[in-house]
């Protein structure tokens, strides 16, 4: 075995005098990469659920939410580009007792942190017996987002959905987003919150005195009789507007928001397919194996006898999201394509 001592002796003057310099490189690479951006905010003047910092969503991770106790955030500003790096960390922040918020600036790149979001957040409660709760969110921004080309328009929603332990959050509308980060963020296990890049353009209505709906419970949008539209995400828009026209044809939609898609709210789509006895299942993801596929499956189990027609999937198509903007809008669906399956299915 060479020891350190031999190896230094057989280094040539200028190695050896980098060799002993090494320890203090390392200790200024660190403490410019890691700590000299963890600025710590401390916010001592309110409890989870007050103050202007959550409703901003400035904070990048929380201290304690027990009653009574103060809050303390940071912002871990100016982080390594590293994603698997930095998920890690949040990771670690967790099983330290913090409550971190990792944002992944779009969910292209978290393939580059799934080692820490499937391998270590979802799997350290279950490997410990319960000893060590995960309270980890991860914010995904994602989706198909005018001519962002093959390799930034992901959407990868049917590789979590397949994580024991992982739950995913699928807000619609800047009401969900709301309750939703804010749930995620009081949650003690791993929560992925899937946020589509072009609803951050939308507008909507944002009440902060109601009263939250469950994180992981499903929502009658739009109500109707003659079929029931599945669907989450960017899609409840279009599935909307979509139902507006169909309702011109005399063809009424309900049209149903998932809201989540790990669990998913089994109740509310069945008790709206027994209404209607049709199911269509709209989502910008890939129709093979894709969320519409497990929604059609779970759901022909639970309401075989109350279906009138086979159920419908309609989905992005097979293949890369191309940059052109007349391709990439052919690739996935729209309010056109939705009306025509949805008129099909209704007169099937």
């Amino acid at each position: 075995m060479i020891t350190a001592q031999a190896l230094k002796l057989s280094m040539s003057k200028s190695a050896r005098a980098v060799w002993e310099l090494l320890p203090i490189l390392v200790a200024v690479l660190l403490l410019a990469g890691l700590m000299v951006p963890a600025v710590p905010l401390l916010m001592h003047d309110g409890l989870l659920g007050q103050g202007d910092w959550l409703d901003t969503l400035v904070a990048a991770g929380v201290g304690s939410v027990a009653a009574g106790q103060p809050l303390v955030s940071y912002l871990l500003a100016g982080e390594l580009l590293s994603e698997g790096s930095f998920t890690g960390l949040g990771v670690g922040d967790a099983l330290a007792g913090l409550r971190p918020v990792v944002e992944i600036m779009t969910i292209n790149f978290a393939l580059l942190a799934l080692d820490a979001i499937i391998n270590m957040s979802t799997k350290i409660p279950f490997m410990s017996g319960g000893q060590f709760a995960m309270p980890l969110v991860v914010r995904m921004p994602g989706g198909v987002a005018k001519q962002l080309a093959a390799q930034h328009s992901h959407r990868l929603e049917q590789i979590l959905m397949n994580v024991p332990g992982m739950r995913i959050a699928v807000p619609a509308t800047p009401q969900d987003a709301y309750w939703q980060l804010r749930q995620a963020i009081r949650s003690n296990e791993a929560v992925v919150l899937l946020e589509h890049e072009l609803l951050y353009f939308t507008r909507g209505m944002l009440d902060t005195t109601l009263e939250p709906l469950p994180m992981h419970c499903a929502r009658v949008r739009r109500e109707g009789s003659d079929l029931t539209l599945v669907t989450y995400s960017r899609m409840v828009d279009l599935a909307l507007r979509a139902a507006e026209r169909l309702g011109e044809q005399g063809i009424t939609v309900e049209v149903v928001d998932l809201r989540s898609l790990r669990p998913i709210d089994w109740e509310t789509c069945a008790s709206s397919l027994e209404k209607t006895h049709r199911l269509l299942v709209v989502e910008e993801d890939s129709l093979f194996a894709g969320a519409g596929a497990e929604v059609v499956a779970s759901l022909t189990d639970r309401c075989f006898y109350s279906l009138d027609a086979p159920p419908k999937r309609l989905a992005a198509r097979e293949l890369p999201i191309p940059y052109n903007g007349k391709l990439e809008a052919a690739c996935i669906p729209d309010v056109a394509s939705i009306v025509d399956a949805a008129s099909a299915l209704a007169r099937a």
